[in-house]
């Protein structure tokens, strides 16, 4: 058993999708969430300059004792999650591409991948793609401004909606019926999603894959924590604390279960 905190990183509030799973699996496990909203995106950045900055933070989450981190980014994934492993002697679950059980799940045999532009770059991707792809035609649509919409909280707005008819629209043209959900951040999209596609899609979201790969790890790992009383979570955000705090409030309510949490200002890189 160990009582330390488990870690979940993003490149911004999009990880806050994964976490509530976690918490939803895991309600006795305290948290330290890092989110590097001031660099977000990371989705077009150069894989060196994204695998650094993860590098700093990770470094960061360590020195809070952090037993398990969990990448919740997809990007960070595809270009880091190899490196991390083997420079850091500390457990990590990773973004893994759904596009197994997406492939599995068509009727059509046609499939949807709506993600950042470094995801589908990603080794991760390839290889899911290769191994269970090759008999379904997969069309990918990087998810350009999403990601800023949702940081900045118009992910209900006039231009998600435009900009997800823009994307989802080709694909229903081609009788695409399952859609993988390759950002964290985009699951808060889903009734937007919902409306542009009147529901005709099936929508795969990872994040209770990853949420479940996380308890089995720390049951292999004996590093379940027991839980004695109430705990404390920490949200560590390079951005703006009040507008996170509102989101954390708006996406973990009814997962907190009666546990105390509190924002923290990050400087970095």
């Amino acid at each position: 058993m160990s009582n330390h905190p488990i870690a979940v990183f993003d490149s911004g509030i999009g990880g806050l999708s994964v976490l509530r799973e976690i918490m939803d699996l895991l309600p006795d496990e305290p948290v330290r969430y890092l989110a590097d909203s001031k660099n977000c995106p990371y989705g077009s950045r150069p894989v060196t300059q994204t695998a650094e900055l993860a590098r700093n933070h990770i470094e960061f989450l360590l020195t809070l004792n952090c037993k398990l981190i969990v990448v919740a980014c997809n990007t960070v994934t595809a270009a880091a999650i190899d490196t991390l492993r083997q420079e850091y002697n500390v457990p990590f679950i990773g973004m893994e591409p759904a596009l197994k059980p997406a492939c599995l799940q068509t009727r059509t045999g046609k499939v949807g991948i709506l993600a950042t532009e470094n995801t589908f770059n990603g080794k991760l991707y390839r290889q899911t793609y290769e191994r269970y792809a090759t008999d379904v035609d997969v069309f990918v649509q990087p998810g350009l401004g999403l990601v800023e919409l949702v940081e900045s909280g118009r992910h209900q707005s006039d231009r998600a909606f435009e900009l997800l008819e823009r994307y989802l629209s080709p694909m229903m043209d081609r009788q695409v019926d399952t859609l993988v959900l390759g950002c964290t951040h985009y699951p808060f999209l889903m009734d937007v999603i919902q409306t542009v596609t009147q529901g005709k899609m099936n929508v795969i979201d990872p994040a209770r894959a990853v949420a479940a790969q996380t308890r089995r790890v720390l049951e292999q790992m004996n590093l379940l924590s027991e839980r004695t009383g109430s705990l404390l979570h920490l949200f560590y955000t390079s951005g703006h604390t009040e507008s996170t705090e509102r989101f954390i409030l708006n996406t973990l309510d009814a997962h907190l279960n009666g546990s105390d949490f509190k924002v923290v200002s990050l400087t970095g890189p």
